[in-house]
């Protein structure tokens, strides 16, 4: 591949430097004018804030001289009527003047100088003079009492006017104090302000000099630069001459390596694609052995593991007196399990053992390995078995917020499904069925109470299939809880003596994996069933009657027509009585051939359940020492000896 490499040469590197440096100095020049333009704006808007304080302290001058003026014209009018009062005042007391005049001459002696004889002779005019005399003397005496009373009350209005008087000139005090204090701090402020505008403008002035100073000195290199850019320009546009002659040549030399670059990659394209070639069949050959690889490991296990879970004591329990714990583990061997039966502790040996403490993730790491073998065109059967209240469900179903072996191994078979998803190609269907009273009801169809009937395929690939049954298509978490609920809500259950909401029946959820590989052609089909099985216990003790007498009966029938299949598939018998038992007949492809199962017996540690317990464990061990098809390990064969001898067993 051909690479085009352009160079500038030295001279118009130096010019542009010298460029650059000319654009860099005006640059700060135009940096250092913003900076002085926007100190001037601050400056004036701190004189404007100012100015607008200094107009605020007049207006409230303003407004406090006008008080006083206020004050003072109604000072003027208390004095009028100071005034006023005080000449009606001195009227009064000219008044008692003249009053106490008369009544000092009244006082006095009469001083009788002649002695006169006289002859007094009533007339009617010295009457009517009387009378009038009189009559102006009362006169004069009511006039007299009302100029006291208008008196009486002016000295009090005088009194009234005095101390208001007193009071005005108390505020006067205090308002031209107040005036005053507020001029002279007014005064300071605008001494105050005048010093900092003064020290700021001196300031800015400074600064601006200074900054002026130096852009002027830039401006001087910048002239400089520029007279020595004349000769740098010249060199520039001799160098842009040759780029343009280069320019002109460039589309021919860009085809030549074009075409050199497209040689390279077609090349490379090869390579890749073998290379491609060969890890695909490397990958296929892995796959193969993979698959190898994991059906041996299932099967060095046993085609028929057996595993144990000891539910734990719930709270409600620890009161009463039969709820001893009788269930011990082996710290050194998690595949052991004691139990105290009436003072002799039995041993019991299996796959493996979960204490009370094991979680719902513990017990699905330990089944995870046959799930996936559903995907590989296998057919897979995990079943809970115990008494009732022994923890089968929450085992199988959980509860919403720590599912159970259901829900978790669908999420596992969605998980394995997306890795696999750019060859492979996979459709996951879910069917729900319960067996109760040895009939077959459909619990995801739209009647529960249909019965149904198990027949063989017609294909003759000796597979059985239920007509009528009704299958979803899940595709996400979503879609299985929706099938789910709708199954839960079908299932029969009852209340007995050992549970309040037992199982009267046994649920099967039916998984259906079909796979096609798109790059190979080659197709898969395998099934797993989850089965939950209905609790079994002595009927004497669960106190059946009635309607639950018969539904008991139905359980322990088919549970035994399990353990007559279990013990035929041990024995080695040419007939297994798979069709004893609507139960074992559908199991029966997942309990023959080259199929996967595993059981998990569920264990309660209290002491009233003991004999329950002792049935489980013993049909738990029978179960483990069977062989289901060709493939059979020497280790399980060892393993069943082993049991057989085991005193437990003899017991």
């Amino acid at each position: 591949m051909t690479i085009l490499i352009l160079e500038w040469s030295n001279p118009l590197n130096k010019s542009c430097a010298i460029h650059f440096s000319c654009v860099s100095q005006l640059f700060i020049f135009c940096s250092v004018m913003l900076h002085l333009s926007q100190d001037v704006e601050a400056l004036r808007g701190e004189l404007c804030r100012k100015d607008e304080e200094c107009r605020e302290q007049e207006r409230r001058l303003a407004a406090l001289e006008q008080q006083v003026q206020e004050r003072t014209g109604v000072i003027v009018q208390l004095q009028q009527q100071l005034e006023e009062a005080a000449q009606r005042r001195q009227e009064l007391q000219l008044l008692r003047d003249g009053e106490e005049t008369l009544s000092r001459q009244a006082a006095l002696p009469l001083q009788v100088k002649y002695v006169t004889k006289t002859v007094e002779v009533e007339s009617a005019q010295s009457k009517q003079a009387l009378i009038e005399a009189q009559a102006h003397n009362q006169a004069l005496q009511e006039q007299l009492s009302v100029q006291r009373q208008l008196l009486r009350e002016l000295e009090q209005q005088l009194h009234e006017s005095q101390r208001s008087s007193s009071q005005l000139r108390q505020q006067i005090l205090v308002y031209e104090g107040e005036m005053e204090r507020a001029q002279g701090q007014l005064e300071a402020e605008m001494q105050s302000l005048e010093e900092e505008k003064n020290r700021v403008i001196e300031e800015a002035f400074i600064r601006a000099e200074s900054e002026m100073k130096a852009v002027h000195e830039n401006l001087a290199g910048v002239r400089m630069n520029l007279l020595t850019l004349q000769p740098a320009l010249r060199t520039l546009t001799c160098d842009y001459n040759c780029l343009k002659r280069q320019v002109q040549d460039f589309p021919y030399m860009l085809e030549k390596a074009i075409t050199e670059a497209k040689q390279e990659i077609c090349q490379v394209i090869g390579e890749v694609s073998s290379a491609n070639q060969e890890l695909l069949r490397k990958y296929k050959r892995e796959m193969n052995l993979r698959k190898k690889c994991h059906n041996e490991l299932v099967r060095l296990k046993g085609n028929i593991r057996v595993l144990c879970r000891v539910r734990p004591v719930c709270a409600g329990e620890t009161d009463a007196a039969d709820t001893k714990n009788k269930v011990t583990f082996d710290p050194d061997d998690d595949a052991v399990l004691y139990l105290s039966n009436k003072g002799k502790l039995m041993t019991f040996e299996l796959d493996k053992v979960f204490p009370t403490q094991a979680t719902q993730e513990e017990v699905f790491q330990e089944v995870q390995s046959l799930v996936t073998s559903c995907i590989d065109g296998f057919n897979v059967c995990i079943f809970a078995y115990g008494q009732t209240g022994s923890g089968k469900t929450y085992t199988m179903e959980g509860v919403p917020e720590d599912p159970g072996i259901n829900q978790r191994a669908l999420r596992l078979l969605f998980s394995e499904v997306s890795e696999k998803k750019p060859d492979w190609d996979y459709k996951i269907t879910v069917s729900m069925v319960e067996i109760y009273n040895e009939t077959l009801r459909n619990l995801l169809g739209d009647n529960p109470s249909e019965k149904l009937d198990i027949k063989m395929c017609p294909d003759g690939s000796g597979q059985l299939y239920v007509p009528g049954l009704t299958e979803f298509t899940v595709e996400s978490v979503e879609d299985i809880n929706k099938v789910f609920d709708l199954g839960h809500m079908n299932r029969a259950t009852a209340c007995t003596n050992l549970n309040e909401h037992s199982s009267r029946s046994h649920a099967l959820l039916i998984v259906t994996v079909a796979g096609f590989n798109s790059s190979t052609g080659h197709r898969t089909s395998g099934k797993l069933n989850l089965v939950d099985l209905a609790g079994s216990e002595r009927i004497t003790k669960s106190g059946a009657e009635g309607s639950r007498l018969r539904e008991a009966q139905c359980i322990n029938k088919s549970l035994s027509a399990l353990g007559d299949v279990i013990n035929a598939l041990r024995s080695k018998h040419s007939h297994v009585p798979f069709r004893n038992s609507r139960l074992t007949y559908l199991l029966q492809d997942s309990l023959s051939g080259d199929s996967k199962t595993l059981m998990m017996v569920q264990v309660s540690p209290l002491e009233s359940n003991v004999s329950e317990s002792v049935c489980s464990l013993k049909f738990a061990q029978r179960v483990r020492s069977v062989e289901i098809g060709p493939s059979s390990s020497s280790r399980r064969q060892a393993e069943s000896s082993s049991t057989s001898s085991s005193p437990t067993h003899d017991a």
